[in-house]
């Protein structure tokens, strides 16, 4: 089931939620996942437990230019709040969309890196969004799953553009969740967003540092993303 990130009357207890999250203020809610610990760089200690990945293989994508790296040594990928939507022990697979369900096809390529640009492979990146309506799965697995990089690094993610939601009080741009964690790096929780949408400027938690490069080609949109992960 499916449930709605919006109400149609007044604010519903999660927007409040949202919007408290918004201005930095601290909320503690059965919503969330609360046994992480949370630095101030916003890594997590520990790992997100999905094991050791299965012998890594190429995809051979072709990579759109991102602007996340260069043959210096690059910052780490900015991290931002989880929210209160997150699932873990998601399922293993870099195709989110399914038969049937509304909204336009998306593909999301990219890499992992380490600083100094080099490819993280196995790493792991787990996603979650809304649908086309900004909507979340809260009870079931859909548009939720876990991958990981293979030996260049490199990740690919097939899925739909997700909605905005919210109201008056609170509006969230249209934005995918990752969690991304290396062999030797903690995990790094941030949000993706879409070039051009009108609610960027309006949603208090985007940020224009975590904005994909996207093109359109036919009735899909292809985006492209590199992750860059602190080592410890």
């Amino acid at each position: 089931m499916i449930s709605g990130a919006q109400g149609h009357l007044g604010l519903s207890r999660r927007q409040v939620l949202w919007a408290l999250m918004g201005t930095g203020v601290a909320v503690a809610s059965g919503a969330f996942i609360l046994p992480r610990v949370t630095n101030r760089g916003g890594e997590e200690r520990g790992t997100l437990g999905y094991g050791t990945p299965r012998p890594l293989s190429d995809h051979n994508l072709p990579l759109m230019p991102t602007p996340a790296c260069s043959d210096g040594r690059d910052e780490p990928t900015t991290a931002q709040i989880e929210g209160p939507f997150y699932s873990p022990r998601t399922p293993e697979r870099t195709v989110l969309v399914e038969p049937g369900m509304n909204g336009i096809p998306l593909l999301v390529v990219g890499r992992v890196l380490t600083q100094d640009c080099r490819p993280i492979p196995g790493a792991v990146l787990d996603f979650w969004q809304a649908d086309a309506h900004g909507r979340y799965d809260n009870t079931g697995s859909t548009l939720r799953g876990h991958q990981f990089a293979d030996r260049r690094g490199q990740f690919r993610l097939d899925t739909i553009k997700p909605g905005a939601y919210g109201d008056w009080f609170f509006r969230r741009t249209p934005h995918i969740h990752v969690k991304v964690q290396g062999s030797r790096s903690r995990v790094l929780t941030t949000q993706l967003y879409f070039t051009g949408e009108p609610l960027n400027e309006q949603d208090g938690i985007f940020d224009p540092r975590l904005v994909m490069p996207v093109e359109r080609r036919g009735d899909r949109m292809e985006a492209g993303f590199d992750f860059v992960l602190a080592e410890t």
